[in-house]
């Protein structure tokens, strides 16, 4: 292992004025670029389902799927800490989780990411009991999408939503996790949960007031013109770029 990797001992242990910048990566030459450029965390996230498979949400993405791109993006990988999500019905069992997220960290994840607070708990304590590091995920789960009706909604709107969001928060740290992923959570929760604990939260969609941010790498690039998301600005626009490049080699063709 290289001495300046990124490890999750560190991002546990992240203080300071520097925000946590993670991205997710999908394949090797982004993943690459990616890293050179020094992000901290690379993510091979589920959302790979939409974003580069085509899938009308991440509940299609395979575990076969998540190893193939786990495993490209380890290749280029040489200094960000590699995560990589558990999908959908991967770990509805303690002995599940531990085999799924055994052949992610085979294909070369530092770390795995599982959706769920209270409810998941037994298969979280197995997959560390097992001595693989995890990255928590609460507010909005994009794999129980279909089960909420289709409908991806903020959360941390009711007294409800906010009780229920610290109490798991809580009870992720104490069983060991290195951080909390808060997705699509209203900003003053979050920087309360953010508050409330001893270890990181990395947010998207919620806000600003957390230890750290991720984002899906194409929608920062402007690559997927064809999603529109709220909390997305995206910082370059490869799109046009690309129909560009195109155009001219095109151009080039006919001289």
């Amino acid at each position: 292992m290289s001495e300046n990797r990124v490890t999750w001992e560190q991002i546990r242990q992240w203080r300071g004025a520097e925000p946590i910048l993670a991205l997710t990566a999908y394949d090797y030459p982004l993943a690459r670029h990616l890293d050179e450029a020094g992000v901290d965390i690379l993510h091979v996230g589920d959302s790979l389902g939409m974003v580069v498979l085509g899938y009308q949400d991440t509940t299609a993405v395979t575990l076969d799927d998540m190893i193939h791109h786990t495993r490209a993006v380890a290749r280029a990988r040489r200094r960000a800490l590699l995560t990589a999500d558990l999908p959908y019905r991967t770990y509805t069992t303690p002995a599940a989780a531990v085999a799924s997220a055994g052949r992610l960290i085979d294909a070369g994840a530092d770390a795995v990411k599982l959706e769920g607070g209270e409810e998941v708990l037994p298969q979280l304590r197995a997959v560390l009991a097992a001595g693989i590091p995890v990255l928590g995920h609460l507010g909005l789960l994009p794999q129980q999408v279909r089960e909420a009706g289709g409908v991806y909604r903020k959360k941390g709107k009711t007294g409800g939503e906010i009780q229920r969001l610290k109490k798991d928060a809580l009870l992720l740290q104490e069983a060991g996790v290195f951080a909390v992923v808060l997705e699509a959570v209203v900003s003053e929760v979050a920087a309360a949960v953010t508050a409330a604990l001893t270890i990181p939260t990395i947010g998207i969609a919620s806000g600003r007031g957390m230890t750290g941010q991720i984002r899906v790498a194409h929608d920062v690039l402007g690559l997927t013109p064809w999603f529109a998301f709220p909390h997305i600005k995206p910082l370059a626009n490869l799109s046009a770029e690309i129909r560009a490049a195109v155009e001219r080699l095109r151009q080039e063709l006919h001289r």
